[in-house]
């Protein structure tokens, strides 16, 4: 679909919309930043940059792309890693992230309203200085809520608690056509017509521009622990994973590292990691009212981790320790990154007791391409990620191994019935993957999705489906 080449006039015309030239960039106005996101590679500079501030000015954006057949793409704080937040075809980049204001905190309700510009870093700190707990626990912290619920991010506690979707009880979204809806609420229950808030969820700023969140809190927890495991192997690590999901022990959280991503991580952060005596670690974290109740979910869950070879059960009952641990997971993305002179990244998701055989592959994989893949993820809720590293290859040899290595391991993935992307979403650089597995009539049903709610194609078009 082609769309307007956007003119001088046009440019004048949002400017004047907007009325503050500090919110609005052109041409050479704009910084290389807002080109790519993260990770993807994707690179496509927008025609202007917009750094909108309401629901309103939104809808008056929309309303003259609409009728300008002008190409739009929504975009929070730029931490993606599949492009979906990068301009494809140019014309108007939105910048959501100065709408960052707390509306409201209902305690009778449990919920929180925000904008979709509010970091989640920030969520956290506000709601559990107030006894409440915000579960989705994606790595990124930096990452405004408006991303996490485009992609519904999930994150290390969604063994447990689920992912973003599971706690967006309403939306407010400016459609293509610069129309305002509501979709969902505060109520627990409805079964009032079609989801639309749950289409909306996820879709990549693909459907609609979302511009208010309210969002299902919980009780803060009162106490947590992790245990850090080491094995003599990856494999006896991972193989213990479907046991501790079947033992219902419920842990917050379960995540699987190697001692090479380890030593990545000390050297990007400066601090030693708390152990060293093993090739591989599953690292589990457990919450709940009380220090009694917690011990009893972990104590089994020890004896079984140590009847499956574990070399020993590290309790991290201290926060000096507990940052330790979980800082060097948090930093595994750059650490590797680090270490290569580029990279991108597979964020598969397997059924949760094939999650061995799926790094298994991986691990096999490298030997067979001759490429290092370094991987990590939630082996609680079976999402991979591992990270295919450049190192040095000339540009052809790199995008040749690059494409080989990820229709590998897609392909595989889609053997062991898992999907594309777990959190990270599809955007720009994961659509032929996302073909490749879906029957044609489901894709089908999602460009007809996106043809209801966007049938002039501008919002965020070449994203997701493809369209």
């Amino acid at each position: 679909m082609s769309y307007k080449q956007m003119t001088a006039a046009d440019i004048a015309a949002l400017r004047e919309l907007i009325g503050d030239d500090e919110r609005v960039f052109a041409g050479e106005e704009i910084h290389e930043d807002y080109s790519h996101d993260e990770l993807s590679g994707t690179v496509h500079y927008p025609d202007i940059v917009l750094r909108v501030l309401s629901a309103e000015e939104v809808a008056a954006v929309m309303r003259y792309a609409s009728r300008e057949h002008i190409p739009v793409t929504p975009r929070g704080a730029g931490t993606g890693l599949v492009g979906a937040a990068v301009a494809a075809e140019g014309g108007i980049l939105l910048d959501m992230s100065l709408m960052n204001r707390f509306l409201e905190l209902d305690e009778d309700n449990l919920t929180l309203t925000v904008e979709p510009g509010v970091l989640l870093m920030e969520i956290y700190a506000y709601v559990e200085e107030k006894g409440f707990f915000y579960p989705p626990d994606p790595g990124e912290k930096s990452a405004t809520i408006g991303g996490n619920v485009s992609t519904n991010a999930g994150g290390m506690r969604a063994v447990k608690y689920g992912v973003t979707r599971d706690y967006v009880r309403g939306l407010e979204v400016v459609l293509p056509n610069g129309e305002i809806v509501t979709f969902g609420g505060k109520v627990v229950k409805n079964s009032s017509g079609y989801s639309m808030k749950d289409l909306i969820v996820g879709s990549e700023g693909t459907l609609g521009v979302v511009t208010k969140i309210i969002l299902k809190l919980l009780p803060l927890p009162k106490r947590t622990v992790s245990l850090l495991v080491p094995f003599p192997s990856l494999r006896d690590a991972i193989n213990t994973v479907p046991l501790i999901v079947r033992s219902k022990a419920a842990p917050t959280a379960v995540e699987f590292m190697e001692r090479e991503v380890i030593l990545d991580a000390e050297q990007y952060l400066g601090k030693k990691f708390p152990d060293h005596s093993a090739d591989a670690y599953l690292i589990l974290k457990f919450d709940g009212p009380s220090l009694e109740q917690i011990e009893r979910d972990y104590e089994g869950v020890a004896r079984l981790c140590l009847e499956q070879g574990a070399l020993d059960v590290l309790i991290s009952d201290t926060e000096e320790r507990d940052e330790s641990i979980w800082k060097a997971r948090g930093a595994f993305l750059e650490a590797i990154r680090g270490s290569t002179d580029e990279m991108d990244e597979v964020d598969v998701v397997v059924p949760r007791g094939s999650i061995n055989r799926m790094v298994a592959y991986i691990h096999a994989l490298q030997s067979e391409l001759g490429v290092r893949i370094k991987s990590f993820g939630h082996a609680g809720d079976g999402n991979l990620h591992a990270y295919i590293l450049r190192d040095g290859r000339e540009e052809d040899e790199w995008q040749r191994i690059l494409h080989l290595a990820m229709e590998k391991i897609y392909a595989e993935a889609n053997v062991l019935r898992g999907q594309v992307s777990g959190e990270h979403g599809i955007g720009y650089a994961k659509r032929p993957y996302l073909r490749e597995s879906l029957e044609p009539q489901v894709l089908e049903l999602m460009r007809g999705v996106k043809r209801a709610f966007d049938p002039e194609n501008i919002l965020n078009p070449h994203k997701v489906c493809g369209l």
